[in-house]
């Protein structure tokens, strides 16, 4: 294991909320996904989410999701969740535990909801709720829209079922791997603690 200073902690801990702000927009960057785990009564379930923003002042994450979806019902029933991000190409993985805050039909969810592109919204018009079974394929939008965007107007009711979620980060977990020596450290309250890789 590397030795290392708690400063030099903090200079790839700042780097690596660089990578993250990066990420929002940069599809790109590895670090535009991420896994999200929450618990359905007792098992855990994992998916891809797309990360949509960062905030630093407290530290959370933000994506969007359907109100109907089961990740949203997972959360409300249980707030603590677990972000994963990973970079292959350098090695880097981030591992957040969050407490999440669902964001539905108020103040935040509308500002967000009217910065959101047509292309994107009418992905919240589908009349099945996400995972719910059907008798077939079929893309959960109104056919109208298959190959075209909605109008704004109409685009309207898919705020019914947007949702923007922020995730709190309680503690951080970075994990920089190396062959000759891999460097891990928690940040949890400010504090920056060592830890065996």
């Amino acid at each position: 294991m590397k030795k290392i200073s708690i400063h030099k902690t903090k200079e790839i801990y700042n780097r690596e909320l660089g990578y993250l702000k990066d990420g929002i927009l940069n599809s790109k960057n590895p670090y535009h996904f991420f896994s999200l785990s929450t618990l359905n009564i007792d098992h855990p379930e994992s998916r891809t989410i797309v990360l949509r923003n960062i905030k630093k002042k407290p530290l959370k994450i933000l994506f969007n999701a359907d109100f109907r979806s089961p990740k949203v019902k997972q959360l409300i029933k249980n707030p603590n969740c677990t972000a994963l991000f990973y970079d292959n190409n350098r090695k880097m993985q981030l591992r957040f535990k969050c407490q999440s805050i669902i964001n539905h039909k108020n103040k935040l969810s509308k500002k967000i909801w009217g910065n959101t592109p047509l292309q994107s919204r009418k992905c919240y018009m589908g009349d099945y709720s996400p995972s719910e079974l059907t008798n077939c394929w079929e893309p959960n939008i109104p056919d109208k829209y298959i190959k075209k965007d909605p109008k704004r107007v109409d685009s309207e009711l898919g705020y019914e079922n947007f949702t923007a979620i922020e995730l709190f980060i309680m503690v951080t977990d970075i994990l920089e791997l190396h062959h000759d020596g891999h460097i891990r450290f928690r940040v949890e309250n400010n504090k920056f603690l060592f830890l065996a890789p």
